[in-house]
């Protein structure tokens, strides 16, 4: 399925996420503005693609440091309006890094601010289009993502990727996810979608596909909700793999313990003793190729 032409998507490695450009006839709009260390990058692919107009408004899904750490560097280069979820607006106006996750997972986001606020519910002219924010509460309680009716498009953060959805972060924590992802993905299935744009990986048109390996995998999770820690504690460290490249493999131990999100899913379902945690942890990514060691390093691996 073709995309309408006021719209491009910036598809991104994994540490950024993907970015939609809408170019309409009154004003333009990013959605997602992806990591802190690709920020400049991503201001050259909208200015790029821009040419002599502005960026006039920024949307964030969510407050993931892969989706919103290019927000200070776009507030500086085009004097944007920003547009958050609603209910993040109090963390975002203290700046509390703890609640943000940026400190608990070991991240970098620039501090930046906003000027409007999300509502699920609310419509958002992007693209000269109609586009309604919906809740999407799971992998992150907050989190919205949006549907063109009109189009069939739907832009789905990390609610729905192709082959799953993001990591069902609340869970860590002893707090509701499951249920919630479950009734995401309900949500998704009850919308006429034709072309789902993920917060990471290409656009796909086969959502009947992707919902059922998504309903599968949450119900893996669901039947040992150690399964889901163990893949969190994986992904956190390939993110910090990805974002330094590389780490010295007597650094890995302390790394992973100074992220609290880490600490919390070893201790409710794990047990581990923290330096069999960074080992395990290195042996799965070594396993999935996803990193390599060289001498006393390890590396990153795409």
């Amino acid at each position: 399925m073709k995309l309408p032409s006021s719209m491009q998507v910036f598809e991104r490695g994994w540490l950024s996420s993907n970015n939609i450009l809408f170019t309409g006839r009154d004003r333009t709009a990013l959605i997602d503005s992806g990591y802190a260390t690709h920020a400049e990058q991503t201001v050259a692919l909208v200015r790029h693609a821009l040419g002599k107009r502005g960026l006039d408004l920024l949307v964030n899904t969510h407050l993931h440091s892969d989706h919103c750490g290019g927000n200070a560097a776009l507030q500086r280069a085009f004097s944007c309006s920003t547009a958050i979820p609603a209910a993040e607006a109090g963390k975002v106006r203290e700046w509390n890094a703890e609640t943000l996750t940026y400190k608990a997972t070991g991240q970098q986001c620039e501090r930046f601010g906003f000027s409007e606020t999300i509502d699920p519910g609310d419509v958002l002219t992007l693209g000269d289009m109609a586009w309604q924010a919906l809740a999407a509460p799971g992998h992150d309680p907050h989190s919205l993502i949006f549907f063109c009716a009109d189009e069939g498009i739907l832009i789905s953060a990390d609610a729905l990727w192709e082959n799953g959805f993001g990591v069902v972060f609340p869970e860590l924590e002893g707090e509701s996810g499951f249920a919630e992802v479950r009734a995401t993905l309900e949500l998704i299935a009850s919308l006429d979608v034709k072309l789902v744009i993920p917060g990471h990986g290409a656009p796909f048109t086969d959502v009947g596909k992707a919902l059922t390996t998504a309903f599968s995998r949450l119900d893996y999770f669901v039947a040992d909700p150690a399964r889901n820690a163990q893949n969190a504690i994986k992904v956190l460290l390939k993110f910090l793999l990805l974002d330094r490249q590389g780490i010295a493999m007597a650094e890995v131990e302390t790394l992973m313990g100074d992220m609290l999100l880490v600490r919390e899913a070893n201790r409710r379902y794990l047990g581990k003793p923290a330096a069999e945690l960074a080992q395990w942890a290195v042996a799965q990514l070594l396993r999935a190729g996803a990193a390599q060691v060289q001498g006393d390093r390890l590396l990153n691996r795409d």
